[in-house]
């Protein structure tokens, strides 16, 4: 007799609702979401700006606290509740499993380019002298920016910085990419290479989720959901 091991998504979100408390009252800002994302799909959040796309992104990488529902993450090991475990537990558990490109990029100012891709290594107690700056220098090269690893964000186009920013996102080899708007202030060309970028890691094994206000970038997908007034919506119907 054989036995098969079950299967599990990445991560589950489970009648999530976020509900943000203003002078007019109480703000739902998700209303009883339900997704799955699963291990090596490339998939997209659309939705207008306030419709819910940040929040929902906070929600699954754990940066805030949920009103009720759940968020279970599956590893190889075991499956974890997200928003229980400690702020230091949590923020371990996401340098080491998640990397976060914004579309502001966030990089330091006072940092070189190689120097802002080790922080992640240091933050989550991955640093090593030689292998991390070994480490940051292969990034750097695979997004093609290796001959400018020794200058400040500051000099370097927009395209540029944002090439570091997913550098630094993969440094401590995450197995999940979250993207918010990564290609929003870029121009067109700029923003296509950034996404073959993209698409040649989902190719790899990593598996991606983007947020983007763009409906012209839905068959590049492999899957996309649309969120409109906190609510998630695929081919047309309510999730």
């Amino acid at each position: 007799m054989t036995t098969t091991t079950p299967t599990f998504p990445l991560i589950e979100l489970r009648d999530v609702v976020k509900n943000y408390q203003s002078e007019a009252g109480i703000f739902p800002a998700l209303k009883n979401v339900n997704l799955s994302i699963e291990r090596g799909e490339f998939l997209g959040i659309i939705g207008k700006s306030g419709a819910g796309k940040s929040t929902l992104l906070n929600m699954f990488t754990g940066v805030d606290e949920l009103t009720t529902g759940e968020v279970i993450v599956h590893t190889n090991e075991e499956s974890v509740s997200l928003h229980t475990l400690s702020e230091n537990d949590l923020a371990l558990w996401r340098g080491r499993t998640m990397g976060v490109i914004y579309q502001s990029f966030q990089l330091l100012p006072m940092l070189s380019l190689v120097q802002n891709v080790m922080m992640p290594m240091d933050m989550s107690d991955l640093y090593h002298p030689r292998k991390s700056r070994e480490r940051a220098l292969e990034l750097l090269e695979m997004v093609d920016i290796l001959e400018h690893a020794h200058k400040t964000p500051d000099l370097i186009s927009g395209g540029q910085q944002q090439r570091v920013a997913i550098a630094r996102a993969l440094a401590n080899d995450p197995p999940m990419i979250v993207a918010d708007e990564p290609t929003g202030s870029l121009d067109s060309v700029t923003a296509d290479h950034i996404f073959k970028l993209f698409e040649r890691l989902v190719q790899s094994g990593r598996t991606i989720v983007m947020v983007t206000h763009d409906k012209g970038l839905m068959p590049r997908f492999s899957r996309h959901v649309e969120i409109a007034d906190g609510e998630l919506f695929s081919n047309g119907d309510r999730k």
